[in-house]
């Protein structure tokens, strides 16, 4: 039986094994997903194993998106270009890595029909899925991007990537089409985020790249303020899908059966 991962710390919140092991066993595969607690001294050890063929691919969520990196052998273009790996997989003797955020993130947004062409964008945070949703907002066409980060180095580092970013100042509210929650600031029922919702117009689409909880104090609030929301429930699916085909050569089905087990946690 092939045994598939997904790493990362924390770990317990991910339903990557509830979907993978769904669409398994929808297709018939003898293998198995599980999720694995992990540090930075653990990431070396994992990636033997893929090596020896103990674990047959790898998801990674945070904080080891980046991380992961230097244990690989090759990424591919979309991984080079974002400095970002969600997904780990083997060919021939080579570990490579790949990153299906931004197709995933990508397709979440055309998911609810959203056109970013000519829009704005506010991302909060600069860490590890942040190069992803920007160049996903790249390929859509949006006009504006501007970053906020709590620790202002890290954005101005990711800018050195991404000319065309417009860095702000944390806690900063500006009017933007769509604001990005990139952080994981919302996982624990009592993270907040400082923002004046006030300041940022009427009717804007708030996007928390968090699934589980399915409604953050970031969407809560945006709720109560009558502007649009939506969890990261799709990108995470469509991400997922993007990683099974990759590993087992079979685009799975999106369907409703999946996108409860998602929305039924």
């Amino acid at each position: 039986m092939k045994k598939y991962l997904v790493i990362g710390n924390p770990i317990k919140h991910s339903l990557s094994p509830k979907l993978h092991n769904y669409w398994i066993k929808q297709n018939n595969l003898n293998a198995t997903y599980d999720k694995k607690l992990v540090n930075n001294e653990k990431i070396k050890e994992i990636i033997e194993d893929l090596k020896n063929e103990k674990v047959y691919g790898i998801n990674v969520t945070v904080p080891f998106k980046k991380a992961v990196i230097p244990f690989l052998n090759k990424l591919t273009s979309t991984a080079l270009e974002t400095d970002s790996v969600n997904t780990i997989f083997k060919k021939g003797n080579q570990i490579i890595g790949d990153n299906t955020d931004v197709d995933g993130f990508r397709l979440a947004l055309n998911h609810i029909n959203f056109d970013m062409k000519g829009k704005s964008a506010l991302i909060l945070g600069a860490g590890g899925v942040a190069p992803s949703i920007i160049s996903a907002l790249n390929k859509l066409g949006t006009s504006n991007i501007f970053l906020s980060n709590r620790t202002k180095e890290k954005a101005e580092t990711l800018r050195k990537k991404y000319r065309e970013l417009k860095i702000i100042n944390w806690g900063d509210s500006i009017s933007s089409d769509v604001i990005i929650n990139a952080t994981s600031l919302g996982l624990n029922s009592n993270d907040e985020i400082n923002l004046d919702y006030s300041k940022i117009g009427i009717r804007k689409l708030f996007y928390d790249v968090i699934y589980n909880p399915p409604q953050t104090k970031f969407l809560s609030k945006a709720k109560e303020t009558n502007h649009n929301i939506e969890n990261g429930k799709m990108m995470f699916i469509y991400q997922a899908q993007l990683a099974f085909k990759i590993w087992h050569k079979i685009l799975p089905k999106i369907d409703d059966n999946i996108i409860k087990l998602v929305e039924n946690v």
